[in-house]
């Protein structure tokens, strides 16, 4: 599945490129609507547009109204801060099949690009996420599932996604703020102790003792590292 990314924000740009090419899609990304214009013009093979609506030049309505225009086909999500019902109206109005108010979950807006790529395609399949093997450890990405010499480590949705961020950059460390970005999102308002709470947890989880082998090893004063 390709994506269509159209955010003047990098910092919300690059969060959303991460997160989907994490997922398996593949990404174009651009700042201005007339940038996402061309672009669309230019590869013509685009499945869906992410699209932001206060831009400058261009609104985002502007943009879903000429994209739909030339790509009928295309399934389109707006992204926006606004949130009130005629904004939600006028975008759905223009063309676009679903909407997402600002802050958001990464997760959950995976999940609708996932969700309107079904309804657009159904029957086929969606980008296939592979298995990370660190023994002794399997992280099943498609069932959610970190096993441990074969046996089921049952895992929170947040337990997992700190998981799977780790263990997909096997020895490399990995900043807590970033952990905190990227798991809970951009604008979560918590204390980064809510890291440090999830990873102990984990440790309890995966039976990681002091004593023993150290798989998610603390790195004093910058963040955690999954060793595999």
């Amino acid at each position: 599945m390709k994506v269509l990314i159209l955010e003047d924000e990098k910092p919300i740009r690059d969060l959303l490129c991460i997160n989907l090419k994490r997922a398996g899609f593949e990404i174009a990304e651009a700042s201005t609507g007339e940038e996402a214009l061309s672009i669309a013009r230019e590869q013509r093979d685009f499945d869906i547009a992410i699209l932001d609506l206060m831009l400058p030049g261009l609104s985002g309505f502007e943009v879903c109204t000429l994209l739909r225009a030339q790509f009928p086909r295309l399934g389109i999500i707006m992204l926006t801060a606004k949130s009130q019902e005629i904004d939600k109206v006028m975008g759905l109005e223009s063309g676009a099949d679903d909407y997402v108010v600002k802050p958001f979950s990464p997760v959950e807006l995976v999940a609708r690009v996932r969700s309107l790529y079904r309804r657009m395609y159904p029957g086929e399949a969606l980008p296939q996420e592979n298995l990370i093997e660190l023994p002794p450890f399997i992280l099943m990405l498609d069932e959610r599932k970190l096993l441990k010499d074969g046996q089921d480590i049952p895992l929170t949705p947040t337990e997992f996604m700190i998981v799977k961020l780790l263990m997909e950059q096997p020895n490399k460390a990995m900043n807590r703020d970033d952990i905190l970005t990227a798991v809970w999102g951009q604008y979560f308002m918590g204390d980064l102790k809510i890291v440090d709470v999830n990873i102990s947890r984990i440790r309890q989880k995966i039976g990681q003792e002091s004593s023993g082998p150290q798989f998610l090893e603390t790195v004093w004063g910058f963040g955690y590292i999954w060793r595999g």
